[in-house]
């Protein structure tokens, strides 16, 4: 059948045939070789955020355990921030996923600028409360002085990145969306080198540049950011395939087709909200117990979230190979492919979960090396707890986002939202009632992705999804 179109085409100048060749290719299978093509790129890019939060922490690392302390209590925030804007970038990136399933070449222009132009004005807001309205908000959860005018000295500068960010996470989606990752990894290795020079330069005063501390790390990240977006600014310049989209024509504002987006991706950002918003609430309470708790903590975190990136990675792709098919009308193909998303993302999360949880002090001495290396064997018993995490992890979080991408994004919500209640009255019950501490309380997240498992399975297999459109 490409062959057929292709000649076509070639013989006839036939537009409609070029068109219908185009889209041809661009659909997608349901092999392992498909999945691995789409999400390996997107499991480099979605680690974004976390280059940023894993080289900001290692070296505050070694300037002092205040400084750490205080980099896992804000950075938490700030991943709540950068997770609204990514959140919102779902929905665009669903609709163009469905618009390409389609061929609809022209829609995924509208869907991204419709994208752009919502991510500037919610970049705008989040920048104000962050200038204006933090030092009232942390107020209300922070205990410790030094961690609290810390936070505030990091988002002072680490503000203004989010314009970036926001921008970034469109652009991502779309091309996520389509189905053309692989500039993703190049943007992230761009991101991760900018700031992890900048890291090492502005918190130790290095290279002629002021010692600013924490205060540093939240500049070198903004700047990272605004370097990586110009690199792919310049490569969409340069990307003829992106014309096929229509990305040169700045189209008006289609407040439907916005609000379409809204519908879809307001239940993903609250998801996001719910979901890191309690974390960030456990973050407070275990502050509750010490900076020393705090820092092992953040260190558990850490390492969370570099051994989850293969499962965010997966499920981006996921989300975008549900949307694909179903905009294809082969909805039969949605089940299998969660499933084979969930065997890799498993696969590949354990091969380097399991030598970080049994050999910590080896493969973290490279990054947290000193001569005091007792935060590590603290957390030893945490990371035990951590492995079992990540299991169920890169298995729920792929069924998750493949939920999400048939349109089903209110009941992620509310599932989510039923799950946090029992993850914070228990955290709550453990850390200031029973006192089981740090283990049992991390012990919280087993319960959370068992329950989410096993409502997400409930809603595949009622296919109330069937009846979805987006």
């Amino acid at each position: 059948m490409k062959m057929q179109y292709k000649q076509r085409g070639k013989n006839y100048g036939n537009k409609t045939a070029r068109l219908a060749y185009i889209c041809a290719r661009m659909r997608l299978r349901t092999t392992y070789r498909q999945i691995l093509a789409i999400s390996t790129p997107i499991m480099l890019g979605s680690a974004a955020q976390n280059v940023i939060a894993l080289s900001d922490s290692v070296f505050l690392f070694h300037l002092s355990q205040e400084d750490f302390a205080s980099i896992g209590f804000v950075g938490i925030f700030y991943l709540v921030v950068a997770a609204i804007g990514y959140g919102f970038s779902r929905g665009g990136q669903i609709i163009i996923a469905r618009r390409m399933g389609e061929g609809k070449l022209k829609e995924v222009g509208r869907a991204f600028y419709s994208m752009v132009y919502f991510e500037a004005g919610l970049a705008a807001v989040m920048f104000l409360f962050m200038q204006y309205g933090c030092n009232w908000f942390f107020s209300l959860i922070v205990d410790s002085p030094i961690v609290f005018s810390k936070s505030l000295e990091y988002l002072e500068t680490r503000s203004w990145g989010v314009f970036f960010s926001y921008i970034g996470v469109s652009i991502i989606a779309l091309y996520t969306g389509v189905a053309r990752t692989t500039f993703i990894i190049v943007d992230t290795i761009v991101l991760g080198a900018v700031n992890i020079a900048l890291d090492y330069a502005l918190i130790f005063g290095k290279w002629g540049l002021p010692a600013m501390g924490i205060a540093g790390a939240g500049l070198a990240s903004t700047i990272a950011e605004v370097v990586a977006f110009i690199v792919f600014a310049v490569y969409i310049a340069f990307d003829k395939p992106a014309r096929r989209y229509h990305l040169f024509k700045l189209p008006r504002i289609d407040l439907k087709l916005i609000r379409q987006q809204y519908g879809l991706s307001a239940p993903i950002v609250a998801q996001a909200f719910v979901g890191l918003g309690s974390w960030f609430v456990f973050f407070g309470i275990v502050e509750n117990l010490g900076e020393h708790e705090l820092a092992i903590t953040n260190l558990v975190r850490i390492v969370y979230l570099v051994l989850s990136i293969p499962t965010w990675g997966f499920a981006s792709g996921v989300n975008t190979m549900v949307s694909n098919f179903i905009g294809q009308r082969k909805r039969q193909a949605v089940i299998p492919i969660i499933w084979k998303t969930a065997k890799l993302s498993f696969a590949t999360t354990m091969l380097i979960t399991i030598p970080v949880i049994l050999f910590p002090h080896s493969i973290l001495y490279p990054l947290l090396g000193g001569e005091d290396m007792s935060i590590i064997t603290d957390a030893q018993p945490v990371f035990y707890v951590l492995a079992i995490i990540l299991a169920l992890f890169s298995i729920v979080g792929i069924y998750f986002n493949g939920m999400a991408g048939t349109g089903a994004t209110f009941y992620g919500l509310l599932m989510q939202a039923v799950c946090a209640v029992f993850y914070l009255a228990y955290i709550y019950v453990e850390v200031n009632h029973t006192h089981g501490g740090l283990i049992w309380a991390w012990a919280a997240e087993i319960f959370y992705w068992a329950i989410m498992q096993a409502m997400v399975m409930w809603y595949l297999r009622s296919r109330n999804w069937h009846r979805l459109e987006v």
